[in-house]
């Protein structure tokens, strides 16, 4: 009963604190709205918002996790919250604050579709496509990308899956033997899911072999 509270407590602050970020950006008082973010984060999550904000996503799971399980509901609020940030800062002209926060708030969004959260704040999959719609125009890091590789594979997305793979690749972040894995991983599934994925078969044989052929150079 007290954890339902909590989390309902925690849910009407974040729209209470939502619509107030929206207006006071309707108003251009973007510290104002800083401040906002600041105290809700300060307020639930048992850490500073500079802790937070300086974390990994891989240490703020660890630290968002009881007796092993991921707090998700947490997550997804501090992930709505980064997005909130990156707007904010996008407002101002802060450019690569407003990327760095997107992808940060993109990358907690993939771990928890990954984890197949429940969308109890909102649905990370809508929200992943909307923030890699806004970070179109960027070049993201590479261990986004190999995140983002990991999300469309798990999505049964396989074209998508292939196409960062030979991004990554071709940045020298990606080794051949680990293409040849990924479309050995992909061979696994049926012919009629690999074309629903985008992706058919003899296309996976194709890219396979021209892989194998680049390891015997």
């Amino acid at each position: 009963m007290f954890q339902r509270d909590y989390f309902m407590g925690m849910i009407q602050d974040m729209t209470a604190a939502l619509a107030q970020v929206f207006g006071l950006r309707k108003e251009r008082k973007t510290e104002e709205a800083f401040l906002v973010i600041d105290e809700l984060l300060d307020k639930h999550f048992r850490l500073s918002s500079n802790l937070i904000r300086s974390l990994s996503d891989d240490d703020l799971m660890k630290v968002m996790s009881t007796n092993g399980i991921v707090e998700t509901d947490h997550l997804q609020a501090i992930a709505v919250l980064m997005k909130q940030e990156a707007l904010l800062h996008g407002d101002v002209g802060r450019e690569k604050e407003c990327f760095d926060s997107y992808v940060r708030s993109l990358r907690l969004f993939v771990r928890l579709s990954l984890l197949d959260a429940e969308p109890t704040i909102v649905e990370p999959r809508t929200q992943i496509a909307e923030l890699l719609e806004l970070l179109s125009p960027y070049e993201l890091p590479a261990p986004t990308k190999k995140l983002l590789m990991e999300w469309y594979e798990a999505e049964g997305k396989y074209d998508q899956t292939e196409n960062m793979m030979h991004e990554l690749l071709e940045a020298n972040e990606l080794t051949a033997a680990d293409a040849v894995n990924t479309y050995k991983r992909l061979l696994c599934h049926s012919d009629d899911l690999l074309t629903a994925g985008g992706l058919p078969r003899e296309e996976i044989e194709q890219g396979l072999a021209d892989i194998k052929g680049l390891l015997k150079e």
